[in-house]
């Protein structure tokens, strides 16, 4: 089953640099089953971080196809990417957009994520845009259990080890 995003815009009192509280609306994604969910879920996750009163103005379904975090990345960008098919009836090219959520720290950083990201893809595919979010943060679904943090946990270590046997075997490949 995958995942339904829903984008969370969210207005409240922040303190900027200055001391000086200004009223801002910011946008947050948010996993969830349904609006209702993810009204819930929002407000349980910003009142971790909002002390005063907050006011959810908007939320919409995301048109993300995938989220993909990564690690010492401060921002999110969203990459537009276009799957090439071949239509055989008509032979010509047929492109299909999809959207990807990358995290990274400027616009390289994500063109690169967004080519991992798309590492094993079978099909051939092109980046055509790339553009910053004003996404602040995104709320994965996690039940808080703790075997769903294991779950979580050991299914990272078999991607990891996935790939790791790809790029050996690719290797060999390549000496042969």
């Amino acid at each position: 089953m995958s995942a339904t995003w829903y984008e969370c815009k969210v207005k409240y009192k922040k303190t900027n640099d200055n001391g000086v509280q200004k009223m801002v609306t910011e946008p947050y994604l948010i996993d969830a089953i349904s609006y209702t969910e993810a009204e819930a879920r929002i407000n349980e996750e910003m009142t971790a971080y909002v002390s005063e009163e907050f006011k959810i103005t908007n939320i919409k379904v995301a048109n993300y196809a995938e989220i993909h975090p990564f690690e010492n990345s401060d921002r999110w960008f969203k990459s537009k990417v276009a799957l090439v098919a071949y239509d055989e009836e008509s032979g010509k090219e047929r492109k299909t957009n999809i959207y990807l959520l990358v995290q990274a720290n400027d616009v390289k950083e994500a063109y690169d994520n967004t080519v991992t990201a798309m590492k094993n893809t079978m099909g051939d595919y092109t980046i055509p845009a790339i553009s910053e979010s004003p996404i602040m943060d995104v709320f994965p679904y996690f039940s808080g259990e703790e075997d769903d943090l294991e779950r979580v946990e050991e299914f990272n270590k078999v991607k990891a080890s996935v790939l790791v046997e790809e790029e050996e075997l690719e290797a060999e490949v390549q000496e042969a």
